[in-house]
């Protein structure tokens, strides 16, 4: 038996399991991914040696706990599939005794834990087509988790157990950081922050190297001290244990270029529009839900 299974093996799904394997959170061995595209399971077989398949019994039978690692729109198609399996009771035999007729397909089984990555679907949808024994726990991870920097939130539903909560916070803490919610209604503010959040600061870092580079600087260059300006204020925000408004005061002495920028900052709403964004963000997310 593997320990844990994924359905999906994309993106997210390769930068999971290669963030497990770096931290030693599992063996090779103790995996298996099963993704439809021939290319991608032999990307995952060759270069992080865990076992691939095209089919997602496969994985079913071979892993208690199961990552949902696949797009949303696929999702409905994937859980069809699972609920069918795990439905499926193994044939009796013709003198009653119980005993498997040659060919049938026996019972997976359903208590099997699974963790959705699939933004908009829910807690109570999953667990409506996975049925009624299925332990589900729901995960809003973001693209830095690619590179080891993610930021996830975790929810679990109504059967999921701690044990699964912690087991889903280990597995995505091998690619950045993961936090438990009570309340899967916060996850649209998750979806919001974290989710979209990236695409914010790729969109200021452009506008601010584009600013540089239109005071002379040369475009490389400029983007190169844009991303380590970003990284410097970030550290500095993690390290110092100050709060965002007295590192704003230490950098904007008073009359200086600094306190000019933020004097421009403010007249044009800067924070108002942020707001907006990130709540623009969460109610998209909400109708999502409601559309799932």
């Amino acid at each position: 038996m593997k320990k844990l299974g994924f359905i999906g093996a994309g993106n997210m799904g390769e930068a999971l399991i290669r963030g497990l394997l770096e931290k030693k959170v599992f063996k090779a061995l103790e995996l298996i991914a099963a993704d439809p595209e021939p290319k991608r399971r032999r990307r995952l077989k060759r270069a992080l040696g865990v076992e691939t398949t095209a089919d997602n019994r496969q994985v079913l039978a071979s892993a208690p706990a199961v990552v949902l690692a696949v797009k949303p729109q696929v999702m409905d198609a994937v859980l069809a599939e699972i609920g069918e399996a795990l439905g499926r009771s193994a044939s009796s035999g013709a003198d009653g005794s119980g005993a498997t007729k040659r060919g049938a397909k026996a019972k997976l089984g359903p208590e099997r834990l699974f963790i959705s990555i699939a933004a908009g679907v829910t807690l109570s949808h999953l667990e409506r087509r996975l049925g009624p024994r299925a332990r589900v726990v729901r995960v809003m991870p973001n693209a830095p988790a690619m590179v080891g920097c993610g930021m996830a939130a975790v929810v679990r539903g109504s059967r999921a157990t701690r044990s699964d909560e912690a087991l889903t916070l280990r597995i995505f803490g091998a690619v950045g950081r993961a936090v438990a919610l009570r309340e899967e209604a916060l996850l649209d503010g998750v979806t919001a922050l974290s989710g979209s959040g990236p695409a914010y600061v790729y969109l200021f870092a452009k506008a601010l190297a584009d600013a540089a580079a239109g005071e002379g600087i040369e475009p490389r260059l400029a983007l190169r001290m844009t991303l380590q300006t970003l990284v410097g204020a970030t550290a500095m925000m993690e390290k110092s244990g100050l709060g965002p408004e007295e590192l704003i005061r230490m950098v904007a002495s008073p009359g200086g270029t600094t306190e000019a920028a933020l004097r421009k900052f403010a007249e044009a709403g800067f924070a108002d529009e942020i707001a907006e964004a990130v709540h623009a963000a969460a109610a998209r997310s909400r109708e999502l839900g409601a559309i799932g």
